[in-house]
């Protein structure tokens, strides 16, 4: 495998990850159904996830490729650091592309 090829993938709790250092295009939706397969990894933070967006899982599957569930997922991040932080280094982007798509879907 060729060295660009190397790293290009990662494995992220068995969910594999693309891993570009940062996305030079990437769509504003393709990012949050990204950070929100990250959220829902863990079953605790899902949870919570579901809890503060008032979505049930049959709520949250019927709604996934709503704009309104995508700005939910980046308020979720962005609204706590921890998990902000630790999305992006999963995600294989900085906590300031999210932040960034947070605020573009809020405007």
């Amino acid at each position: 495998m060729s060295k660009a090829g190397k790293h290009l993938y990662r494995d992220c709790r068995g969910l594999t990850i693309r891993n570009d250092p940062e996305p030079k295009s990437q769509d504003k939706s393709e990012l949050a159904l990204a950070a929100l397969g990250w959220v829902l990894i863990d079953p605790d933070r899902a949870q919570r996830f579901l809890d503060l967006t008032g979505l049930t899982p049959d709520g949250l599957r019927a709604a996934i490729g709503d704009e309104a569930t995508h700005r939910g997922v980046f308020e979720f991040l962005a609204a706590y650091e921890p998990d902000l932080v630790a999305a992006a280094a999963a995600l294989g982007v900085a906590p300031e592309t999210i932040v960034r798509a947070h605020q573009e879907f809020g405007a």
